[in-house]
Parts: C-alpha cells; structure tokens; sequence
C-alpha cells in the first residue's frame, strides 16, 4: 500500500463488544509501527466519544468519536453481543455504509459481519464469522457466500473473519497483505503469538 502518509487504522467499540475482538487486533496493528515503513497509527472510536464497556466487564475510553476519526484506510469492527442491536439500527447501518464508500479496506472480528450483513455489504461476497451465528449471518444475508472452514477471508476490500482469536490471525493477514510477510512474521515474533494450545 503505498501512502503519502500513515496507514490510519481505525477499531469500532461499542458496549458488549467482544474483548480479543477488540483487543487481539489492536495489539497486531500497534505492534506493526515499530516494524513498519508506512507508519501505521492505530486507534479506538465510539459513536460518540465515550467510552464503553465490553462482554466481559472490560472498559474502554476510545480515542475519538465517529465524527471525529477521520479518514481511515482500513476499519476493524469487532464482533460481540452488542452487535445484535446495532444490526438493527438503521441509523448505525448507513454510517456504515457510508464507512464503506470512503474507507478502502473494511474489516470484521467475529459477529462484526453480521453488522456488515445487515447493511448490505455482503450480498453475494464469501465471508465468515463466528461458527456459530452462520445461520443468523444467512438470515441476515440470504445471498452471503459463508465459508463456515477460513480463519479469515479476503476479498479485496472486505475482509472478514471468524470467531474472537481469529481477529488476531487477521490482522496478521493484514499486516502481510499491506506491507510484507517478513513484516508480518517480525510482529509476530514481537507478541510472541504462536499457537499451540495446551487443551
């Protein structure tokens, strides 16, 4: 991705937001700086500024609100509980569309699709998200290509992926996708993120 300047990554929080979704990708992207030719700046937004609490009891106080942000090259919306509501919420589905026709890489975490689902974004595009809301993304979605298999899929200027963990994979992709593999594998490296579960 070549950029007169920073690469600029935005991360959706929301009230019951899911906190890896949140988190796991926040700390891929922060980590790529250190590593990275396209100065990549990283932050947090609400809708409107103030902070939220996530699934867990995880608060957060983001850096800015939605009208604020500004322009963002690559947008990650987490998945979690509080995204039932707000596919629901006509009014936060056309500033999602309206993220989508400004913002040239939209990205999901989890049930974050289902929020994209919603507002149209996935008519007839393969996606995946939590292995268990496919059925709820198909209602949501009737024409949605769900990859039920993938860790994440990209296609193009959508990228989803699957549940809570796989964020971290994504941004990973991401990292690799919009500078280098040899980048990519020095952040992870960095977070020491190498998975081999002791269960």
């Amino acid at each position: 991705m070549a950029t007169g300047r920073p690469v600029r990554v935005g991360i959706f929080v929301f009230d019951d937001a899911e906190e890896l979704d949140v988190v796991g990708p926040y700390e891929v992207l922060a980590a790529w700086a250190p590593h990275s030719e396209l100065r990549p700046d990283v932050v947090t937004f609400s809708a409107d500024g103030a902070g939220v609490r996530l699934a867990k009891g995880l608060r957060i106080v983001p850096d800015h609100s939605a009208a604020d942000v500004g322009a963002l090259h690559v947008l990650v919306y987490p998945g979690g509980r509080g995204t039932r509501a707000l596919a629901r919420d006509p009014e936060h589905l056309a500033w999602v569309r309206r993220m989508r026709s400004t913002t040239a890489l939209m990205t999901s975490v989890c049930t974050g699709a289902l929020v994209y689902a919603a507002a149209g974004l996935l008519a007839g595009r393969p996606a995946t998200t939590h292995h268990a809301a496919f059925d709820e993304l198909a209602a949501l979605e009737p024409a949605v290509l769900a990859d039920t298999e993938a860790r994440y899929v990209d296609d193009g200027d959508l990228v989803t992926s699957a549940g809570v963990s796989a964020g971290i994979d994504m941004a990973l992709h991401l990292v690799a996708r919009l500078e280098s593999v040899e980048v990519a594998r020095a952040v992870r490296a960095d977070i020491q993120y190498d998975p081999a579960p002791p269960v």
